[in-house]
């Protein structure tokens, strides 16, 4: 009114203020529709707003006190070290963006909820712990038990060679033995002993919630969705006991 801004210089500034307006009313939107998806019970509607609506620092802290529980500590002093862990770390954090969709708003919903399951929580920390366990023990770097699953069980699982077969044990003959030099020292070396240990590690990559997990944090952060290994960590699974 005072003549201190040009015409265009208010037009610059209302439209800035409806762009706020329009961000704030499409996340607001993916809050009520990830509500209206996801809450069944008025504990689950609560929870589910809860999470939706946190701001990107409290996101950020929920995140930051999973991995922390996951990798902190390990081997090169947690996930602030700069070690191996940091990289994993930093690969596992979800980034929600200013104008999620309500895909991804829903997404970021059941991550959170998964970032705060206990066992969840315990699992991974139990895979790190025995991945750093395991390369100590060598003291070179080597491909871990994951990339031996996909190169011994992936050709397996395409030829449809049941896991109880005379040619799965021939695989899981080759598999244990390539584990037990990937761990030499951190596994005692009797066979029985190295396949018990791998048995129990397949175990623990098999739960559904480690790929899920995975799966979520694609939709986040606009990834392509990660490419499925469960059918072979299952056929190791099986060929294994």
């Amino acid at each position: 009114m005072e003549r201190e801004l040009t015409p265009a210089d208010v037009a610059a500034a209302q439209a800035e203020a409806i762009d706020l307006q329009i961000r704030v009313l499409r996340l607001r939107r993916a809050v009520l529709g990830a509500v209206a998806r996801l809450g069944s019970t008025p504990e689950e509607l609560t929870l589910v707003h809860r999470l939706a609506r946190l701001t990107e620092d409290e996101r950020g802290r929920l995140i930051g006190e999973f991995l922390t529980g996951v990798f902190g500590g390990i081997e090169d002093g947690g996930i602030g070290g700069g070690g191996r862990f940091a990289a994993v770390a930093r690969s596992l954090t979800p980034e929600l963006p200013e104008e999620p969709s309500v895909e991804q708003v829903e997404a970021w919903v059941e991550l959170a909820q998964l970032a705060g399951d206990a066992g969840f929580r315990a699992l991974l920390r139990g895979l790190a712990e025995a991945e750093a366990a395991e390369a100590a023990g060598t003291g070179l770097p080597r491909p871990g038990l994951a990339v031996a699953v996909r190169e011994l069980a992936g050709p397996a699982v395409a030829a449809g060679v049941e896991p109880g077969s005379a040619e799965a044990a021939a695989v899981v003959a080759v598999l244990v033995e390539r584990y037990g030099r990937c761990c030499a020292g951190a596994v005692p070396g009797e066979a029985g002993a190295v396949r018990d240990r791998l048995a129990e590690r397949l175990g623990a990559m098999a739960d559904p919630r480690r790929e899920r997990y995975l799966e979520l944090l694609a939709v986040v952060n606009g990834w392509a969705a990660p490419e499925s290994w469960a059918a072979e960590v299952d056929w190791a699974v099986r060929a294994v006991a």
